[in-house]
């Protein structure tokens, strides 16, 4: 019977364990503290006895995998048993470390479990452990479409509300009445314009784009109803683990909060607003050659003041590539194309208000070289049973200014982490889905190229199709509104501008 799965240190300090029987901490901290003294260091055994027990071990780097089993149990089986332990945990962290066993040390004890039940091996191997721990749940996803639809179907009708109250208030000022206050505050004492302002924030809140999927979201204090917040139990199970002198460690996204600050929304939107949307969708050969390359790109307009409904954008266009224009079927398209502005074809029609409209949209498609933005090449060489890789990037067009570049190289499974040389930048192995990301806060003129080495066991074609994703402030194509005016006096309007260009597909294939 195996009693217990551990790393531990050299010195015997267990890192983590996982008992498979009824056994105090105090008699597992014992066992494994006995355990270096017992070794003799002149014999080549990978087990040692005591009275009671027998530890079955392996070194690894600075640390030992140890099982300790009773006398009587099978030390084949055991044998077998620890090298599949000792694969499982490559495959969850990074390095043979103190800090990073500590850190995936949740992961590590839900994949024992699967090679051990109640202290008997089972069938499995590390294929299966991997399927087993992910985890992945048909119903979980049916669950989270649904609250996805009721959370966009509550965010509606809070902005329908928005909109009725402020009609409300402007119908209240053209009879020249109190305007309402909110109902259920057990007073009508709030005034009007403190309504509006309340609820015009909240529309400015909610109706932000959804630039770029982040794995988690930046944590901050909020007084909102949270979905899935953790509850009481979670609360005292982590208080419980402190008293013990656990150490709780909160991570928090890197990309997230980087994605956050990069993308944060202007912090003074004006009454007319415009949001320059750019997305690429390209695909390169590994060998070089450009197969397919198109990027859309928009320009949505917001007026939140009636007074500043009749207006036009002057449009600056500087590129040289060229792109496609087209404007909106209501737009006047000759006072376009001679004088560059974008205005009603009735003058005396006013643009909506309070909603997102497009009026420009453009489009490139092309298969020259010289239009890549950011060109990768990966070059992996077999080497004896493993692979050398060399990848480097190079930013082509400067006045780009890329942020949180995230370039995706696959790696073969079931082959543990990769070896990194050499590195531009910093790097993370996703073990569960057998990816190596490569991560650079910024490429720009000043940082334009850059590049990574590795090795892993592995052929050329494991490290393909390599996937690019990105977010900037500047669009690729230059196009932008340098002034709005007022239809009749001429007058010019403040405006705001925010400008994204995202990554649609990126991949050399």
């Amino acid at each position: 019977v195996l009693l217990a799965a551990a790393v531990c240190t050299k010195a015997g300090k267990a890192i983590v364990s996982r008992q498979f029987v009824e056994m105090t901490r105090t008699r597992i901290e014992g066992l494994l503290a006995a355990f270096p003294k017992l070794m003799n260091t002149g014999k080549q055994h990978t087990f040692v006895e005591t009275e009671s027990v027998r530890y079955v071990y392996q070194p690894m780097e600075k640390l030992y995998m140890v099982l300790i089993t009773t006398k009587n149990s099978n030390i084949l089986e055991d044998l077998e048993t620890l090298r599949l332990f000792s694969r499982v945990i490559p495959e969850y962290c990074r390095a043979l470390e103190e800090n990073e066993i500590s850190e995936h040390c949740f992961d590590l004890i839900f994949a024992f479990d699967e090679i051990v039940a109640l202290g008997y091996r089972e069938n499995v191997n590390l294929a299966q452990i991997r399927t087993f721990t992910e985890m992945d749940s048909h119903e979980e996803k049916v669950f989270r479409a649904v609250r996805e639809t009721q959370e966009r179907e509550a965010k509606a009708e809070m902005r329908r509300k928005a909109k009725e109250l402020q009609q409300a208030r402007r119908d209240a000022e053209r009879h020249g009445k109190k305007a309402p206050g909110f109902g259920g505050f057990g007073s009508s004492a709030v005034s009007g314009g403190t309504t509006t302002a309340m609820i015009t924030e909240t529309i400015i809140e909610t109706e932000k784009p959804k630039v770029a999927p982040a794995p988690a979201r930046p944590s901050g204090p909020s007084k909102a109803l949270k979905l899935g917040a953790k509850g009481k139990e979670v609360d005292n199970f982590v208080d419980k683990l402190k008293s013990e002198g656990e150490n709780i460690m909160t991570s928090v996204g890197k990309r997230s909060a980087e994605a956050a600050k990069v993308l944060a929304p202007p912090i003074n939107v004006e009454s007319v607003h415009m949001k320059i949307e750019e997305k690429i969708s390209l695909t390169c050969g590994r060998d070089g050659g450009l197969q397919n390359m198109e990027l859309h790109g928009m320009i949505m307009l917001h007026i939140s003041d009636e007074k500043f409904a009749r207006i036009r954008l002057h449009v600056e266009n500087e590129d040289k590539r060229g792109v496609q224009l087209q404007t909106h079927p209501n737009v006047d398209k000759k006072l376009f194309t001679t004088e560059s502005q974008i205005g009603l074809k009735n003058p005396e029609k006013s643009f909506p208000i309070n909603s997102d409209v497009g009026v420009l949209k453009w489009r490139l498609q092309t298969t020259e070289e010289s239009f890549i933005p950011l060109t990768i090449n990966c070059w992996p060489s077999e080497s004896g049973n493993s692979c050398d890789v060399n990848i480097e990037y190079e930013l082509q067009e400067e006045s780009l200014e890329l942020n949180d570049v995230i370039i995706t190289i696959p790696l073969p499974s079931g082959v543990g982490a990769p070896v990194i040389g050499e590195i531009d930048g910093e790097y993370r192995h996703d073990s569960r889905r057998n990816l190596l990301e490569w991560c650079l806060p910024v490429i720009d003129a000043k940082n334009k190229s850059g590049s990574l080495e590795f090795s892993i066991a592995g052929q050329p074609n494991d490290f393909f199709p390599v996937q690019v994703s990105f977010i900037s402030k500047k669009n690729y194509c230059n196009i932008q509104v340098t002034k709005v005016t007022q239809v009749d006096r001429n007058s010019p309007v403040r405006f705001s501008t925010e400008t994204t260009f995202l990554v649609d597909k990126y991949e050399i294939l």
